[in-house]
């Protein structure tokens, strides 16, 4: 990786970060750390460097990062479009809000649930996305994800997939597995795979890292797409967000408040002074 202004990159990271929505447990959101995300960030950038880049989910706002540290000259490299497709409408709306804001043309964002056909399908030259880890299905849940991203690119191109990485535990070992399998499967391979490089805020698991598993389309992948269809096998959709979590939601609705960034008032109380009571 290229050498950036540490500082400058953190701070912006911060921005970021102060304008993302607090993440919801029960849909297997959890945000990763801070630093992993500025380190995560450029390499997202580098990767994708010059490139069309769809987010299939997002709330960690890693997309967010890759626009604006370029915007903010930490970066000079990074992708010429993204787009980040999520169920979540207050992570949408943040996207949005931020890049208005800022300025960031390059950045825009949808109101999309993976469940459902993806809508452009084939306008994109890769994909990343860091999905539900899939811990009791086997990985299923990342599957669907990966399928919207082959989509995404019209089954040829690369895709960044986070994943749980962890040599200790049974189950990263059988997600990894079986993803690797369906990619190989849809006619793509590994092409390189960063290991244990992000740490995230899990109360349950501090210690469990996740890695970035690159795949890339073999020769003449993607000639054969016929268009995007909805997934309702309920094979698939077991366990979806965790133990006898299937999916029941098709998006989370943002309740629309004028104070964005602020605490909200329901989180605090004012004991007085006394010469004020």
């Amino acid at each position: 990786m290229r050498q950036v202004d540490l500082r400058m990159a953190v701070n912006a990271v911060s921005d970021v970060v102060q304008n993302r929505p607090k993440p919801l447990r029960e849909f297997d959101q959890i945000h990763m750390k801070t630093g992993d995300m500025v380190m995560q960030s450029e390499i997202v950038a580098e990767w994708a460097d010059g490139k069309n880049l769809a987010f299939i989910g997002d709330g960690d706002a890693v997309s967010v990062c890759v626009a604006y540290l370029r915007a903010r000259g930490v970066l000079d490299f990074g992708p010429k479009k993204i787009t980040v497709f999520d169920f979540d409408e207050r992570t949408v709306q943040a996207v949005k809000r931020f890049a208005d804001q800022e300025g960031l043309s390059s950045l825009d964002a949808e109101l999309y649930n993976c469940l459902k056909e993806f809508p452009h399908c084939g306008q994109y030259d890769c994909f990343y996305t860091n999905p539900p880890w899939g811990a009791s299905n086997n990985g299923e849940s990342v599957n669907v994800f990966v399928q919207r991203g082959f989509e995404s690119i019209g089954y040829h191109g690369e895709g960044m997939i986070v994943i749980a990485d962890d040599d200790e535990l049974h189950w990263p070992k059988m997600v990894l597995a079986n993803v690797q399998a369906y990619s190989a499967r849809q006619g793509f391979y590994v092409s390189r795979m960063q290991r244990k490089l992000h740490g995230y805020h899990l109360d349950d698991a501090p210690d469990l890292k996740s890695c970035n598993l690159f795949v890339s389309s073999l020769p003449g992948n993607g000639k054969n797409l016929t268009g995007s269809e909805a997934v309702t096998d309920s094979e698939r959709l077991r366990n979806f967000y965790g133990q006898s979590k299937a999916p029941r939601v098709l998006y989370v609705r943002e309740r629309k408040r004028p104070d964005y960034g602020k605490a909200p008032e329901d989180e605090y109380w004012l004991e007085l002074l006394e010469n004020d009571q």
